[in-house]
């Protein structure tokens, strides 16, 4: 495991370590639409995962949108590639909720096919984890300030 690799729900460590390793990623994280991060691996500072977090949960929120108003199902997953990096953002539901993944990765090093195919490895371990009948827990704004630091206060071990 990477000492970057962090949990905020212990269920999603293994799946989300052994993705890191099959799909050769850089970065992933596993939050919910909301942005809530619950897994994290390869980012070093808070506020990278908290920008990365609020960034995906709105590409999710946005392409639900765009769907919705072409009156078609929500996109299965976006992806997009760069000189030397590329992304991939999917989501599926879960016990836990709908939860997203954002996975970052070096071309020289991984490729868009081996990040979608262990990422369905990854969907279908999550789902197998997931506590059964969790209810998802509402953040109210009035706690979120302290949820997000408890949550990032775990995720790098603080």
């Amino acid at each position: 495991m990477s000492p970057h690799t962090r949990a905020v729900e212990n269920w999603t460590l293994q799946p989300l370590t052994d993705f890191v390793r099959e799909a050769s990623v850089r970065m992933v994280l596993v939050l919910t639409p909301a942005g809530q991060v619950l897994a994290q691996s390869g980012f070093s500072r808070a506020v990278d995962v908290m920008s990365a977090a609020a960034l995906a949960a709105a590409i999710v929120a946005s392409t639900g949108e765009l769907a919705r108003e072409l009156r078609q199902p929500p996109f299965a997953a976006l992806s997009h590639q760069g000189r030397k990096h590329g992304f991939f953002l999917a989501s599926f539901s879960s016990e836990r909720g709908t939860l997203a993944v954002l996975a970052v990765y070096d071309l020289a090093v991984s490729s868009l096919g081996l990040v979608q195919l262990f990422y369905e490895q990854l969907a279908a371990d999550l789902k197998a984890a997931s506590p059964k009948g969790a209810v998802p827990k509402q953040v109210l704004a009035a706690d979120f300030e302290r949820e997000l630091t408890d949550s990032l206060n775990t995720l790098f071990g603080r």
